[in-house]
């Protein structure tokens, strides 16, 4: 059945991939000005003009990833306000809710997390993205995935050899995200299990490999690792 989706940050590295996919659902992709997430009477107004049947939330800051220990209050306002508001006008009109969280919120020691282990965010970014899972888990009308995921190609000419994680890159992720909005609850969203170092390698073979443990200033974990095995039961069943 054909859906009217809603994106929010649809101009964003993701939002301008996902927006070059074919398919019969409408979609819309309002800029900043036109729907402002740190304005709930601005997403109320978009959502009641455009009567979306799913809203996508990928709108926020990330990067560069130290902003979030600079500027925290942005890093609040956009990420954990800003989901807020879009889950509350959601709430208001019953549409599905997806939203884009992060591999990040688990502890990134041990590896393999399953969306039911224990979460510990890894830095500010992580718990950024942890305050907005708090609102959307309150709406059960809501998916929250967290994703492993980077552009392509590899934007670094050097990759971590002992960091491991679940990388997809954004193609990837945009080609499957229409298979997985009906599901509800959280979903992890990733690619294989490895190094960071053997991920890029696919696509550059002539990368340089460094280790992390030699890098005491880059604020990421040793091995944030997903489990896929609820992933793949969705996506085999479709």
């Amino acid at each position: 059945m054909k859906k009217r989706i809603l994106v929010t940050g649809g101009t964003g590295r993701f939002g301008s991939i996902f927006k070059r996919l074919k398919t019969e659902h409408k979609m819309f992709f309002p800029v900043k000005t036109t729907l402002d997430i740190t304005n709930f009477k601005s997403i109320k107004k978009y959502i009641k003009f455009k009567k979306p049947n799913i809203v996508i939330h990928l709108a926020g800051l990330s990067r560069p990833m130290n902003i979030h220990d600079r500027q925290i209050q942005k890093s609040i306002d956009l990420n954990i306000i800003g989901t807020s508001n879009v889950t509350k006008a959601c709430a208001e009109k019953n549409v599905k809710l997806v939203y884009f969280s992060t591999n990040y919120v688990y502890p990134g020691t041990k590896g393999n997390y399953k969306e039911t282990d224990s979460l510990l965010p890894f830095n500010n970014y992580a718990w950024s993205k942890l305050g907005g899972e708090c609102a959307v888990q309150m709406y059960k009308n809501s998916l929250i995935l967290r994703l492993c995921m980077t552009e392509k190609p590899f934007t670094h000419k050097a990759a971590f050899y002992d960091a491991k994680n679940s990388f997809m890159y954004h193609d990837q992720v945009a080609a499957i995200l229409l298979k997985l909005v009906n599901a509800k609850g959280i979903l992890n969203v990733g690619g294989k299990s490895q190094s960071v170092y053997n991920f890029a390698r696919i696509n550059n073979p002539n990368i340089k490999k460094i280790f992390l443990k030699n890098n005491k200033k880059i604020n990421m974990p040793m091995n944030s690792t997903m489990n896929r095995e609820k992933l793949k039961k969705i996506l085999k069943n479709k």
